[in-house]
């Protein structure tokens, strides 16, 4: 075999090792440093605040969570299913009016039940449900975590009705990520001009009950 193809055979597996890597990476998702940063984004810095500053444990922490949860595909909702999430969080705003604290708690639970039935840790595994939603929707989970907090500690029957109010307002969005159809679920999304659930789109249906709630209250 001439040294001519044997460099040439050489460079071949050279770039296939390479490109096998490179999709491999993909596949997993990004593991570290920059590439977790974007994926966490505010998870990231909460994560590295909790470490008191320490990045790598930060990153080791989040890494994990990739691990674990980054392969998870979420189950999509029948129209059914999503019609009845929707109607339940609607009466949960509503309800805020006049009971603002059984509100936060509902929303708890509604959001805990909504992430299961798309497939995320359920029974009760609320820690590993919130990490696999950490890995998939980093920017949306930071109000469930909050009205759960609230829950847990009794700190909502501390609160102010506008403290709940944001928080409520927080855990909508990821109630709204969730019980919303990805472009996957075989044409059962809505159009392109209408990607927002029907709770987005009443014109902030908690704040405006909010706002009632404050003219009934004076």
């Amino acid at each position: 075999m001439s040294t001519g193809l044997i460099i040439a055979l050489i460079v071949i597996v050279a770039v296939v090792v390479a490109v096998a890597a490179v999709l491999s990476l993909r596949a997993r998702g990004p593991r570290h440093g920059a590439g977790l940063k974007r994926r966490f984004g505010p998870e990231y810095e909460r994560a590295v605040a909790r470490h008191d500053g320490d990045t790598k444990a930060a990153e080791r922490e989040l890494a994990q969570r990739v691990e674990r949860h980054g392969d998870l595909r979420e189950r999509p909702l029948e129209p059914a299913e999503r019609e009845r999430f929707e109607a339940r969080w609607t009466a949960t705003q509503e309800r805020f009016v006049d009971a603002p604290r059984e509100a936060v708690a509902e929303a708890d639970r509604l959001i805990a039940e909504l992430a299961a039935a798309r497939g995320f840790p359920a029974d009760g595994q609320y820690e590993e449900q919130l990490a696999a939603l950490s890995v998939h929707h980093a920017h949306r989970v930071e109000g469930y975590r909050r009205v759960h907090r609230m829950v847990q500690t009794g700190a909502h029957d501390g609160a102010g009705t506008e403290e709940m109010r944001e928080a409520l307002v927080g855990a909508r969005a990821l109630f709204e990520e969730l019980v919303r159809p990805s472009r996957h679920e075989g044409g059962r999304h809505r159009p392109d001009g209408d990607r927002t659930a029907p709770a987005a789109r009443s014109g902030h249906t908690t704040s405006s009950l909010f706002h009632r709630r404050q003219a009934k209250e004076s």
